[in-house]
C-alpha cells in the first residue's frame, strides 16, 4: 500500500510538473515566439542572411525599405536613405534601434496560428510614425555637423521626426563596424549634457517650492561670485526678475535658485520631469539620464541647477518634458509606429503620467514665449506660435554644444521639439534655424 501510495505521489509530481512545463512554454511561445520564428537560421525568411519580406513605409506612404528574395531594395535618393538610417536601420542589425530590427516579427507577418506561413510569402507594411521629408530637412540644415533632431506629437504621442548624425548610407555603407558612431542613434540613446535647457526643471521647482517666487530679484554683474568662487555669465544682465532670468538665461540667478530650492528638491524635481527614467518607444528603451546635486558644495551644486556639472540627459526625454509643459503637464509615451486615428486625436496617446501641476506648466508656457519675445526673435520664427528655451552647454572643449528645444501651439500640429549640435555654439544661433524649418516642412507635409 505504501508502495502504492508512493508511486502515486511521484506520478502527481511528475505531472504538476509536466504541467508547470507546458505553462511556461506556453507562456514563452506566446510572448517570445515572434523572435523565435525571426531566427536568422530561418532559410524560409532569409536570403544570404537577409530578410527577404516586409516592406517599412513613412507616415506618408514613402518606401523607405523593402525587403525581398532578390535582395533589399531603397529608395533612391541617398539622402534620404542616410536622413532615415537610424529609425529603419540597416539589414546587418548595426543600429539597434531601427525597424527592420526591432519590428523583424512585424515584418516577417508572424502571428500565433500561422507561424511566418503566408499565401503571398511577400511579408507585412509596416508604417512609421516619420515624416521622411522632415527628416531630410533635418539632415540637411544639420549640415554636416553632428547631431540630433527630434520631433513629437504631444497629444498623440507619434515622432514626426528623428534625425541623427554622423550617419552613413545603408546601400553602401562607410563602416561594417557594429562599435561606429554612424550606427548609434543619439536622439534614442544618448545621455548630453544640457546646458540650460535644464532650467526648465530649476524653474518648475522654484515656482513651485520657494514662497514669494514672483518677487525674486537678482542682480548679476557678469562674474556672480558666491563664497569667493565665480558662477559666470555670458554678459552683465543686471537686475533681473524670476521671468527675465530664464530668458536672459542667467547662470547667477539660476545658481542662486537652486541653492535656495537645495540638492534633495532638485533631484526629486529631474525624476518627476522624467529625465532619469528609461522611456519604451515601441519596445526600444532610451537612455537613462543621469544627475549629482551635491549637498556639500554650494558652488558645484549651482552648476547643477545650472544644467552643468554632472548633468546628462537623454535628448528623447528632455523632448517628452517639454511636450509636457505644452500639455497642461501631462507627458506622452512617444511612439515610432504609425498609430493615429480620429479617435486618438480626441483622446490622445498613452500617458506617462502629469510630470507638473497645470499651473506649473502654464507658468513656464509664459516664461517660454517670453523667451522667444526677448532672445530669440518672433521675427525668426515666422508663422510659427513658438515657446522655446535654449541651451549651449560647456564640456571641455572649445567650442560648446547646441541645444534648442520648445513647442508649437497649434492645434493642428502640437509638435515639441529637440535639436541638440556637437560644437555648435550659442543655442538658439545654432540649433534654432534647424528647428524652424524642420517645423516648418511637418505643417506643410502633415
Amino acid at each position: 500500500m505504501r508502495k502504492l501510495e508512493r508511486r502515486a505521489t511521484i506520478c502527481l509530481a511528475l505531472a504538476a510538473v509536466l504541467f508547470m512545463g507546458i505553462v511556461v512554454f506556453g507562456w514563452r511561445f506566446v510572448t517570445n515566439g515572434g523572435e523565435w520564428a525571426s531566427f536568422y537560421g530561418n532559410t524560409q525568411i532569409y536570403t544570404n542572411g537577409q530578410i527577404n519580406r516586409g516592406t517599412i513605409y513613412d507616415r506618408n506612404g514613402t518606401m523607405l525599405l523593402n525587403c525581398t528574395k532578390s535582395g533589399i531594395e531603397y529608395p533612391q535618393d541617398s539622402t534620404l536613405r542616410k536622413a532615415t538610417l537610424h529609425a529603419v536601420g540597416d539589414p546587418a542589425g548595426n543600429v539597434a534601434t531601427g525597424a527592420i530590427n526591432v519590428y523583424k516579427s512585424e515584418l516577417i507577418g508572424y502571428d500565433l496560428i500561422n507561424g511566418t506561413y503566408n499565401t503571398t510569402a511577400e511579408g507585412k507594411n509596416i508604417y512609421l510614425s516619420i515624416d521622411a521629408e522632415a527628416n531630410r530637412v533635418a539632415y540637411n540644415a544639420l549640415n554636416g555637423r553632428e547631431g540630433t533632431v527630434g520631433v513629437f506629437n504631444y497629444k498623440t504621442g507619434e515622432i514626426m521626426c528623428m534625425v541623427s548624425t554622423p550617419t552613413t548610407d545603408p546601400a553602401y555603407p562607410s563602416s561594417t563596424s557594429p562599435e561606429s558612431a554612424v550606427y548609434f542613434n543619439t536622439f534614442l540613446m544618448g545621455a548630453l549634457t544640457p546646458g540650460s535647457t535644464l532650467k526648465l526643471v530649476t524653474a518648475a521647482a522654484a515656482y513651485d517650492t520657494l514662497d514669494d517666487i514672483e518677487n525674486f530679484s537678482f542682480t548679476c554683474d557678469g562674474t556672480n561670485r558666491y563664497e569667493g568662487e565665480k558662477i559666470p555669465c555670458t554678459g552683465v544682465h543686471g537686475t533681473v526678475n524670476f521671468e527675465t532670468s530664464l530668458a536672459k538665461s542667467c547662470n547667477g540667478a539660476f545658481g542662486s535658485l537652486t541653492r535656495q530650492i537645495g540638492p534633495g528638491q532638485m533631484m526629486n524635481y529631474a525624476e518627476k520631469a522624467g529625465l532619469t527614467d528609461s522611456i519604451d518607444v515601441d519596445g526600444i528603451h532610451t537612455a537613462k539620464g543621469q544627475f549629482t546635486f551635491p549637498d556639500d558644495s554650494p558652488i558645484n551644486l549651482s552648476w547643477a541647477g545650472i544644467g552643468q556639472y554632472q548633468d546628462l540627459v537623454n535628448p528623447c526625454a528632455m523632448m517628452v518634458y517639454v511636450g509636457s509643459i505644452a500639455n497642461e503637464g501631462q507627458a506622452v509615451q512617444p511612439t515610432l509606429l504609425k498609430n493615429s486615428n480620429f479617435l486618438k486625436n480626441l483622446t490622445g496617446g498613452k500617458s506617462l503620467g502629469r510630470y507638473l501641476a497645470k499651473t506649473t506648466a502654464d507658468k513656464l508656457k509664459e516664461m517660454m514665449k517670453y523667451d522667444v519675445q526677448m532672445t530669440y526673435g518672433e521675427s525668426n520664427f515666422p508663422g510659427l506660435d513658438l515657446y522655446a528655451k535654449s541651451g549651449t552647454a560647456e564640456v571641455g572643449t572649445s567650442a560648446s554644444n547646441s541645444w534648442f528645444v520648445g513647442f508649437i501651439d497649434n492645434p493642428s500640429h502640437p509638435y515639441a521639439f529637440v535639436v541638440w549640435i556637437k560644437g555648435g555654439g550659442i543655442g538658439y544661433q545654432a540649433a534654432g534655424p534647424v528647428a524652424r524649418s524642420v517645423l516648418n516642412t511637418l505643417i506643410a507635409n502633415n
